[in-house]
């Protein structure tokens, strides 16, 4: 038995506590103790190169951690598997500013020199937010980290590729694809943000019609005026009709286009279409087999087809383009607007819809077996209304774009194609290519599939629906049984954190104040499975506070126990007890410990952190714990070294640095990371 020091220094306690844990063996499932027949597999949602930790990082990891804790105490072979993601836009951004500080671009250095410069960039960075884990306490298995871009999973990539390609699911074809006209590649409609924007939304006279429009920059290519067959406004035009207008550059001849998709209730019930910038557009074009020119190049500028605009860029050249229009009477009102506008989600740039040559992959097939799967209950969303958004978002799937117009990631095997991969094509196989796929290893026997996942909202679709339609293609079952969807720290005003914003909040600066445990402890303390958490740091000074009674609770009971033993000792409570109080609390403690199991089997993590703290500071510390002074008895002794035992326990999972510490002050053999739940 070790004495309690008299107060509790958090960084004293846990790097030393982390080490023994590294040199115990004991986060690789094989070098676990005793016979584990369950297992419990997670794999973390590998964080990007380019990332450092966040408060969105430290809640999602902290909840698989307490689960992972939670379940190796329960005696399963358990298994959380780290790695990092290439992150192909935002790492060749990051590099790329690096460079610009040097005065050199990466069309200076060429692609292969440009390439080394991101792996060199990699080995000196590349693993910051793994390292930053560690210092949250997170029990991964670090003898199995992955990178999407190692060698092995470089062959995964590849034979996904072929699979794809053999059963005719991928095809390269025209279409309207996002466009990111700073990070010149194509994007996917989940990779967009929008914010809000005020503008204005003008009326044109279009011949006989008026359209309305915040675009007016588009128009050049507008030769379609489409309306609903059923508005009786405008019955007396047919579908083809043709009529001369004047228009920006003078006269043109439009055709009248009858179309179901159209919303008679919005505006004037007649648009015009532009199918080589809008989707929408692109859609009805489709239908009609109608021409599609494009407006402008790649580079956001103005084609020939704009006359005098042409080479000029579209923000300058919008309001010269509306005076155009002013000038020749064809403005017939203007309106203040307030749209959401595409940006982005790496650079900021307003995102244009374009007509381009990319690589597609056909959703259709994959999307229903993901479907089937989901509506038998193959796969269970927590909170549950997630299955819903789910199925809807693959009833309605459009066709993947997977290409990109970038240089780091996965390049696309294709001879003449200078093309990679989208980075969640190579993610969207992390579940069974970290285990090894395509070799028939045993870790992909022994692993997969895995228990469950936990991911913010944000990549439901892009990551978490997508690996539920790989793992059914390539191996026949679902990746995980359980998908947690957690809730995203906000700032305390409801602004989303940002260090831009200045709202942004590093938890390596929490756990420096107040310590892992704290940390943890404080963010779990408000998670309910809500939409948002308004982070609040008192929370984190609430759990440094929990603590120190902790560690206060601890001291008390080790001079209660000094004289029963080195241990805490549990086997020495009497099979009967004879006093009422005893008999009460322990009780309530069984009771507790069920009602935790229950709340973390249903992942209820905010209920399980909020029963724990009141019984440990209410019930064990206010009530027994005082009550137990009046009484010198060694009964009552032993129920207090019963309670703190299994208090530790409890709390492992969510405090695992102190526990552990308290644990080993007692002299156990065995450590509190294994020991029996």
């Amino acid at each position: 038995m070790k004495e309690i020091a008299g107060t509790y220094e958090s960084k004293a306690v846990e790097d030393k506590i982390y080490q023994k844990w590294l040199a115990s063996g004991f986060f690789t499932p094989e070098k676990l103790p005793g016979k584990r027949s369950k297992k419990f597999v997670v794999m973390i949602a590998p964080p990007n190169i380019t990332g450092s930790l966040h408060m969105g990082h430290a809640l999602e990891n902290t909840i698989t951690d307490i689960l992972v804790r939670f379940r190796r105490m329960r005696g399963y072979k358990t298994l959380w598997l780290p790695g990092t993601d290439h992150a192909g836009i935002a790492t060749q951004n990051v590099v790329e500013k690096d460079l610009k500080k040097q005065g050199l671009s990466r069309h200076q250095l060429g692609r292969g020199k440009f390439i080394e410069k991101i792996w060199q960039w990699r080995e000196q960075y590349g693993e910051t937010i793994l390292n930053q884990l560690k210092r949250l306490g997170c029990s991964l298995d670090w003898s199995r980290t992955r990178f999407t871009m190692d060698e092995k999973y470089q062959l995964a990539v590849k034979t996904a590729f072929a699979h794809y390609q053999k059963k005719g699911l991928i095809y390269q074809g025209e279409r309207v694809i996002n466009w990111c006209v700073k990070c010149q590649t194509a994007l996917s409609d989940l990779e967009l943000e929008y914010q809000e924007e005020k503008g204005i939304f003008y009326y044109f006279k279009y011949g006989p019609f008026v359209i309305g429009t915040a675009r007016p920059e588009t128009k050049f290519g507008d030769k379609y005026v489409v309306m609903h067959p059923d508005d009786k406004r405008y019955e007396k035009y047919k579908n083809g009709d043709t009529f001369k207008l004047e228009w920006i550059n003078g006269p043109i001849v439009g055709t009248v286009i009858k179309d179901k998709s159209i919303d008679m209730k919005f505006g004037t019930g007649v648009m015009t279409i532009t199918p080589a910038h809008d989707m929408i557009d692109a859609e009805i074009a489709e239908r009609h087999k109608l021409e599609s020119e494009s407006v402008f190049d790649k580079f956001g500028k103005f084609l020939p087809i704009a006359g005098e605009f042409a080479g000029i860029k579209i923000t300058d050249a919008r309001p010269k383009i509306v005076e155009k229009l002013r000038a020749k009477g064809l403005i017939e009102k203007e309106e203040d607007f307030t749209h959401n506008v595409a940006k982005c989600y790496r650079c900021n740039a307003t995102v244009e819809p374009m007509l381009s040559k990319q690589w597609f992959i056909k959703m259709k097939p994959l999307a229903e077996k993901a479907i089937k799967a989901i509506e038998k209950g193959e796969i269970n969303y927590t909170p549950t209304r997630w299955k819903k958004i789910s199925l809807d978002w693959l009833r309605e799937v459009k066709d993947w774009c997977v290409s990109r117009q970038i240089w780091w990631g996965h390049s696309i095997p294709i001879a003449g194609s200078e093309d990679t991969f989208d980075t969640w094509f190579s993610s969207a196989l992390w579940p069974f290519a970290v285990l090894g796929w395509p070799e028939k290893t045993s870790d992909l026997k022994n692993y997969y599939p895995t228990s469950l996942i936990t991911s913010a909202r944000d990549i439901l679709h892009l990551w978490i629906s997508r690996m539920v339609f790989s793992g059914l293609e390539f191996m026949g079952k679902p990746p995980f049984k359980d998908v947690i969807i957690h809730s995203t720290v906000q700032a305390l005003d409801g602004r989303r954190m940002s260090k831009s914003l200045g709202t942004g909040i590093d938890p390596l600066v929490l756990i420096e104040k107040y310590g892992a445990d704290a940390t943890r402890f404080g963010l779990i303390f408000q998670e309910f499975g809500g939409q948002e958490i308004r982070f609040n740091e008192q929370n984190i000074l609430m759990g440094k506070k929990f603590a120190n009674k902790l560690w206060n609770i601890a001291r008390f009971v080790q001079l209660k126990t000094f004289d029963l033993g080195a241990q805490l000792p549990s086997k020495q409570l009497p099979s009967k007890l004879a006093d009422g109080e005893n008999k009460k609390f322990v009780k309530s403690l069984a009771e507790i410990k069920k009602a935790m199991e229950k709340n973390l089997n249903a992942y209820k993590f905010g209920e399980a952190a909020h029963l724990l703290y009141d019984f440990v500071w209410h019930d064990f510390a206010d009530k027994f714990i005082e009550d137990s002074k009046k009484r010198e008895d060694k009964e009552t002794t032993a129920v207090l070294a019963h309670g703190l035992r299994e208090i530790l326990k409890m709390l492992h999972p969510f405090m695992p640095f102190i526990t552990e510490e308290l644990w080993q002050s007692f002299g156990e053999k065995e450590m509190l990371l294994v020991e029996k739940w």
